[in-house]
């Protein structure tokens, strides 16, 4: 069972049923409803056509819905409009969709809880994990999203900003993540860089070739999690960072700074960085600076305190981090870091194993783990004081 083909499959037959006139929601239901019965029916008997079969199937669950509507009139057109079987056309309507759920009608935040979960593949839990609120208050959300869009008309494609969050949300979970999305949102960012000159969608662009391209560098051999410090640079991609470096630069020279080209330009003074140790923490403490200007979000605050421990000492790090809310994602990781760093063993063993109860994913939760393991191992070794 190629569940890869089916999640690839998934928009374009969505795109389909929305074109031929079914409202987002139920053709979203019918879409789910075929792939179930692809899930039974496919391991004996794959069609030479999936998408085809897709659709085909998608439809009829669409008009079997629809058939229970009080509107007889109305089921009536939808059943003379029902598409014979066969090859469908190859036509990609993800980024259209994208479009469309950013519909005017939605706030930006539930268009893109929206558009990760009907388009982007992600789960609830995911999605949730991504905009730090509980899975039971993004699952409330994603469903008011649904009534909200059930039976609108989607002529009014939403706001670019929305879809720019929702492609790097994406592309976040396809990087460090469960599901591997990170090529498709590169896929569909490179396609809206070609159709839109914004500086913004190229700041988004540079940003998720210069993440990509560490990529290979990010997990050892074992899979186990490595830190960019200590990451082999020569497994960097030198040919995706030339590319993103270059979108950055034609982006930054256009006056016109979003908080996409500021993301990118910390990650390019990464990138150029040959080792770790020669990093410009103290531009990228600016760039933070400027993102916390553009945006006040308390992510960047907290990278930004990680910058300043680089730049100026531990301390000035633990200083910038103490104006925070502690609840905040890796802030206690950070702590345990800047501690470390400050001399201080114990504190940062236990914070690391704080830390790591509270990581997202069993890479980020081990490489934590490890940290404190090593860190206590070194304290026994001393004895006691």
């Amino acid at each position: 069972m190629n569940e890869a083909l089916l999640r690839s499959l998934t928009p374009s037959v969505l795109g389909i049923l929305v074109r031929r006139g079914a409202d987002f929601a139920a053709a979203e239901d019918a879409v789910q409803e075929a792939l179930v019965e692809a899930v039974r029916v496919w391991p004996d008997d794959q069609p030479r056509d999936a998408k085809g079969w897709l659709v085909t199937v998608a439809w009829r669950k669409f008009l079997d819905a629809a058939r229970s509507d009080t509107a007889r009139r109305r089921r009536e057109d939808l059943v003379d409009q029902e598409p014979e079987p066969g090859p469908a056309t190859e036509v990609d309507d993800t980024l259209r969709l994208y479009f469309l759920c950013a519909h005017p009608s939605l706030t930006p935040s539930s268009a893109v809880a929206l558009t990760l979960r009907a388009v982007g593949g992600l789960t609830t839990r995911q999605i949730a994990q991504a905009y730090l609120v509980p899975e039971a208050t993004m699952a409330q959300r994603i469903s008011r999203a649904k009534r909200t869009v059930s039976g609108v008309r989607f002529d009014q494609p939403g706001d670019l900003s929305t879809v720019l969050r929702v492609l790097y949300l994406v592309f976040n979970e396809g990087y460090s993540g469960d599901v591997d999305l990170a090529a498709e949102a590169i896929r569909l960012t490179r396609q809206l860089a070609a159709a839109i000159d914004h500086p913004e969608v190229a700041g988004l662009l540079a940003l998720i070739l210069l993440h990509h391209a560490r990529r290979a560098g990010r997990t050892a051999p074992d899979g186990s999690l490595v830190p960019l410090a200590e990451q082999d640079r020569s497994r960097w991609d030198t040919g995706l960072i030339a590319e993103g470096v270059r979108i950055l630069q034609g982006a930054l020279g256009r006056d016109r700074l979003g908080e996409f080209q500021a993301q990118a330009a910390v990650a390019a003074l990464h990138a150029d960085a040959p080792t770790a140790g020669e990093t410009d923490w103290v531009q990228i403490v600016e760039w933070y600076d400027e993102l916390v200007r553009l945006t006040d979000s308390p992510v960047a605050r907290l990278n930004r305190a990680v910058a300043v421990g680089e730049a100026d000492g531990p301390r000035a790090g633990l200083a910038a981090l103490a104006e925070l809310d502690d609840s905040l994602p890796r802030h206690t990781a950070v702590a345990a870091y800047l501690h470390e760093r400050d001399g201080d063993p114990g504190t940062a063993a236990r914070l690391y194993v704080e830390a790591a109860h509270k990581a997202s994913n069993l890479a980020e939760r081990d490489y934590l783990t490890r940290q404190a393991a090593r860190l206590n191992a070194g304290l026994n070794a001393r004895g006691p004081r």
